[in-house]
């Protein structure tokens, strides 16, 4: 494995996201959701199908025993999807990008509750303490005093909301990877997002100029090459090593926040995310001991009592 070209790759991916995240930050109001949701889908394809095709494994992508499957997961990436842009367009880019990182805390959680996976105390004390990170993050967000408090609150509750779907998102994924491959799950996700998205527009459809169709563009192509990059990334190196880089999402996030919008987080986000991205290493460095402790448990087994 080149570790250090899977590392690049990661990182590269997570600096196109939040590229991305700014330019629908950018738009606020006055593109619709929906909108946004059918050009980021369906110029994410476009990369896509081009890449795979060129590499001849496009029949590969198209091709699924699970339809039903990516159908569930596909209904919780529209949810997701929704949501988070909903989100960004009512909140700073660092908050709604440190609320999002609830995420793999709650995938802890439903992993215990749907897969019945055994779940150590280490990781459950761990959701917990980044559980009280994620209050920490919303407390500006519960006064409700004015009116124009009553926006970035449901930004923050649409943020919240985002996590849960992703989260649900990442459990329907380990599901599908039983039989589907990724280039399957990359293509499918991506149509029926475009497929929902679409269903929007005759209903909330606002003519772009041409710099806000090139942006509704960059975002959809800048969405699709980062999946790419991040597929490739898990080629070169594990999936143990590559997690703790996902946190450099808040730093892309803060420098872009500040440059495009003049944005700076606020101590609570700060303090919250922290907290957050904390509880989340310890659950990752605690899979990561399971992962090197399980083959030389098997081994042992295998070996000790036989000679």
């Amino acid at each position: 494995m080149d570790i250090a070209k899977g590392i690049a790759l990661k990182l590269a991916s997570l600096l196109l996201f939040a590229v991305m995240s700014a330019l629908i930050r950018g738009f606020g109001h006055t593109v619709p959701v929906g909108q946004v949701v059918f050009f980021r889908s369906v110029f994410a394809l476009v990369p896509v199908v081009i890449i795979y095709a060129a590499r001849g494994e496009f029949v590969t992508a198209v091709r699924t025993h699970r339809l039903p499957g990516h159908l569930g997961r596909g209904v919780l990436s529209i949810g997701a999807m929704f949501l988070s842009f909903a989100a960004l367009t009512r909140l700073p880019l660092i908050d709604a990008t440190a609320i999002s990182f609830a995420a793999p805390l709650i995938v802890v959680a439903l992993a215990a509750l749907i897969l019945k996976e055994r779940v150590q105390a280490y990781s459950w004390g761990a959701v917990a303490i980044g559980f009280c990170g994620v209050i920490v993050m919303l407390t500006p967000y519960l006064d409700l005093g004015g009116a124009a408090a009553i926006g970035p609150a449901i930004g923050a509750l649409f943020a919240l909301l985002a996590a849960l779907c992703n989260a649900g998102t990442a459990i329907e994924t380990r599901r599908l990877t039983e039989t589907e491959t990724t280039s399957a799950i990359v293509f499918y996700f991506s149509v029926f997002c475009t497929l929902a998205g679409l269903v929007t527009l005759p209903f909330a459809w606002h003519a772009p100029t041409e710099l806000e169709f090139a942006k509704l563009v960059a975002i959809g192509v800048l969405a699709g090459v980062a999946h790419i990059l991040l597929t490739e990334g898990y080629q070169f190196a594990p999936a143990s090593v590559l997690a703790p880089f996902e946190y450099t999402a808040m730093v892309w996030a803060s420098v872009l926040g500040y440059l495009m919008f003049g944005e700076t987080p606020t101590p609570a986000v700060l303090l919250g995310g922290v907290i957050v991205a904390a509880a989340g290493l310890i659950v990752i460095w605690r899979e990561h001991r399971l992962g090197l402790e399980r083959p030389r448990v098997r081994v042992k087994a295998h070996t000790g009592g036989w000679g």
